[in-house]
């Protein structure tokens, strides 16, 4: 059976062939391979060259949106040109521009959200679309109704799904049974939205991404996880202090060094903070208390000693520093004089969240040309 499609390699709209499968019953458009590229006519590598800088449109049509590890270095970086497009568009040139009118999400949340939900309500609103939420209470899911039934539910009613979850196997679950794009809001093991805003921010600061060095300190959660991927598929150089316990995932861990080989990115993993500040560009830190883990406090307190970011720390950075942090914070993980000082770019990123959500959407639901030529993502 052949239909049109987007083709995985080239991302060109071009005709697939493909068995019958759920996909098609669905009637979701798969990532798959074109005719051209499946006869090997077409000569493509699987990660085109990062250091290659070009205004080509990429089309992100229907596709699921679960981790930066499926996506190459020129689709991460079509979400972000076009978020820069949108913030230009609406924010600096007071534009109305809504090409979603009529379009709907759907979203869930399995804990209290505000910067995820808000980001997302305001901004498909912003492009003349509506989105729903629903909290646990509002869901039968492990009840009467199990994941499957949910996404194909969901899906019959809205144009796009989003979901903040514990699982990530619940989320594949969900992007196998629907029939349109599913958005992973959050989950325990990945947060690649927050990896987009903080892409952005760096960008725009620098005025580049690529030859900038990111520093990670603290506790390793799925902020850090996805901005591993997204730092190897883009050849940035990211260091890592976790205490010991606290390191990333390891799975996760060999896949981002796997990539980080083929892009030419260094990753340098250990427990000592000074060493990872070290000439750093950019320093991040995230909440080391998570929802759920009240009596562990005092514990945490005690194993992230030496870790709190403070100026003392950062005489190790880079002459022209800049500190984000994911929100919320609290003084045990950063001094406040960093927090709130010049240096800080924690509210610019915040505000961040909402452009790059816009942009995968309007991505997801219509190939998007923007207005503004593509930003540069490699120093030099």
């Amino acid at each position: 059976m052949a239909w049109i499609g987007s083709c995985l390699l080239c991302s060109s709209q071009r005709m697939i062939s493909r068995t019958v499968s759920r996909h098609i019953r669905l009637r979701k458009s798969p990532s798959i391979t074109c005719t051209k590229c499946l006869s090997g006519s077409a000569t493509l590598s699987s990660e085109p060259d990062i250091g290659q800088e070009s205004n080509t449109i990429i089309s992100l049509l229907g596709r699921d949106f679960l981790s930066l590890q499926h996506f190459r270095a020129d689709e991460i970086k079509q979400i972000l040109w076009t978020a820069k497009d949108l913030k230009t568009r609406i924010k600096d040139n007071d534009e109305v521009f809504q090409p979603l009118v009529g379009k709907t999400a759907a979203m869930i949340f399995h804990k209290l959200s505000m910067r995820t939900r808000l980001s997302a309500e305001l901004g498909l609103a912003r492009l003349g679309g509506h989105a729903t939420a629903l909290g646990p209470e509002h869901l039968q899911n492990g009840a009467k109704e199990n994941v499957r039934d949910t996404a194909r539910t969901l899906a019959s009613m809205a144009d796009i799904i989003l979901a903040s979850v514990p699982e990530q196997e619940v989320l594949r679950t969900m992007a196998d049974e629907s029939s349109v794009p599913v958005i992973n809001g959050r989950s325990d093991m990945l947060h690649p939205l927050q990896t987009l805003a903080i892409f952005m921010t760096i960008q725009e600061d620098f005025g580049y991404l690529r030859g900038s060095q990111i520093s990670w300190i603290g506790d390793s959660n799925s902020v850090l996880h996805s901005l591993m991927h997204g730092c190897a598929k883009l050849g940035i150089d990211l260091n890592i202090a976790t205490p010991i316990g606290y390191e990333p995932d390891a799975d996760i861990t060999l896949e981002s060094i796997k990539m980080a080989g083929q892009t030419g990115a260094s990753f340098q993993i250990g427990n000592n903070p000074l060493e990872a500040a070290y000439r750093a560009d950019v320093i991040i830190t995230d909440s080391w208390f998570r929802a759920g883990q009240g009596e562990e406090r005092e514990k945490r307190l005690n194993d992230f000693q030496g870790y709190q970011v403070n100026r003392k720390m950062l005489k190790e950075a880079g002459g022209n520093w800049v500190f984000m942090h994911c929100l919320p914070h609290s003084e045990e993980e950063v001094k406040d004089d960093v927090f709130y000082g010049e240096e800080s770019l924690v509210w610019q990123m915040s505000e961040n969240r909402i452009w790059t959500i816009m942009s995968l959407i309007l991505n997801q639901l219509q190939v998007y040309t923007p207005n503004i030529s593509m930003p540069k993502y490699v120093r030099g």
